[in-house]
């Protein structure tokens, strides 16, 4: 049976001025996961305001532990790349 694993990234641009700067910083970190991981990513909350968003991350397989893996490394892909504006993350599982 297929497993989907939906990780949700949260942050926070305190520099942000614009939607516009928001979205260069979203656009950035999806063509980062989707290339190096394989993994559908989309802004998920917050989408009219300038300094917070939510981002989705879902990977489905027919084994957890995959998905749980992948999962992590794209977690630990994007607090590189986004460092202090990373501020919260969470998996969601649907068996």
């Amino acid at each position: 049976m297929a497993v989907v694993g939906v990780l949700h990234l949260g942050r926070h641009l305190d520099y942000a001025t614009s939607i516009k700067d928001k979205r260069n910083v979203i656009r950035s970190l999806k063509a980062r996961l989707r290339s190096r991981h394989n993994v559908a990513v989309a802004e998920i909350g917050h989408q009219d305001s300038m300094n917070h968003g939510v981002v989705g991350v879902a990977s489905i397989s027919s084994e957890r532990v995959y998905a749980e893996v992948l999962l992590q490394k794209a977690e630990d892909d994007s607090a590189a790349l986004l460092g202090a504006v990373l501020v919260g993350s969470g998996v969601e599982w649907i068996e």
